[in-house]
């Protein structure tokens, strides 16, 4: 038992050790800007037009299921806030950073993993380059980076959808729905949003980078690594948006 947990707690701390040496490493001078700038126009370009296309579905969804709990108990007139709620506080953080998963993480882990079977990578090394400086600490600041911006463009979105479905096919009030979207969304429930997408962007970050860098056996080996991207990402973002909404409940949100 001991035998087979090793192999696992090995990539445990072995993530772990690159986490903590591409934070440290994004406070050495001087940073790689250009590379920051490229990763983030890449990581955008896959991910806008999909965050856009997942999000409308999601939300008409979601909205449909609050008007019909609201039909049934009398409150048609609090469409607004439940629209509020839903894509402020869970669709928009989720929405985002799902495709940044997808798109942009499975990118950025194909890319780095073709590099390291073309031994790109071991040349850099060679060189004396650090590759925590020079490729992991930008791209953890370009998924950042993306991921808020796309947080606003999916929030935006969310709440057309939800205002031309609620009003448009709901026949809810226009002026009600605008006027109760802050009826139980705050400062506290934006700031909490903010952090569940800046938290979702390392994480997708930290696994795209790890396991691109660390990919073995040829092309297929990158095209394991890229599944694996997409299966670790959304395990890990689904515990942290259970961990962060928990600790805001506790905390009397």
């Amino acid at each position: 038992m001991a035998l087979t947990m090793t192999p696992a707690l090995n990539r445990v701390g072995s993530f772990v050790s690159l986490a903590g040496d591409s934070f440290r490493a994004m406070f050495r001078r001087p940073f790689p800007l250009q590379e920051y700038l490229e990763q983030t126009v890449f990581i955008a370009s896959v991910s806008i037009l999909p965050a856009i296309f997942v999000t409308i579905p999601f939300t008409v969804v979601v909205q449909f299921f609050i008007n019909q709990l609201l039909q049934e108990i009398g409150a048609t007139d609090l469409a607004g806030a439940g629209a509020g709620f839903a894509v402020i506080q869970e669709l928009g953080p989720f929405c985002s950073v799902l495709v940044v998963a997808g798109a942009g993480a499975t990118a950025v882990c194909a890319d780095l993993g073709s590099r390291k079977i073309r031994e790109e990578l071991d040349a850099m090394e060679t060189l004396g380059l650090d590759l925590m400086h020079r490729l992991v600490a930008p791209r953890i600041l370009a998924f950042t980076t993306v991921a808020l911006g796309l947080y606003g463009v999916v929030s935006v979105v969310g709440l057309v959808g939800t205002y031309l479905f609620s009003v448009v096919i709901g026949g809810a009030s226009p002026g009600l729905f605008v006027a109760n979207l802050t009826l139980v969304t705050g400062a506290p429930e934006f700031i909490t949003s903010l952090i569940k997408t800046l938290t979702f962007g390392v994480a997708a970050a930290l696994v795209a980078c790890y396991l691109g860098i660390n990919a073995k056996g040829g092309p297929k080996g990158v095209g394991e690594a890229v599944n694996q991207t997409v299966v670790f990402t959304l395990m890990i973002l689904l515990v942290i948006n259970s961990a962060i909404t928990t600790i805001y409940l506790q905390l009397g949100g």
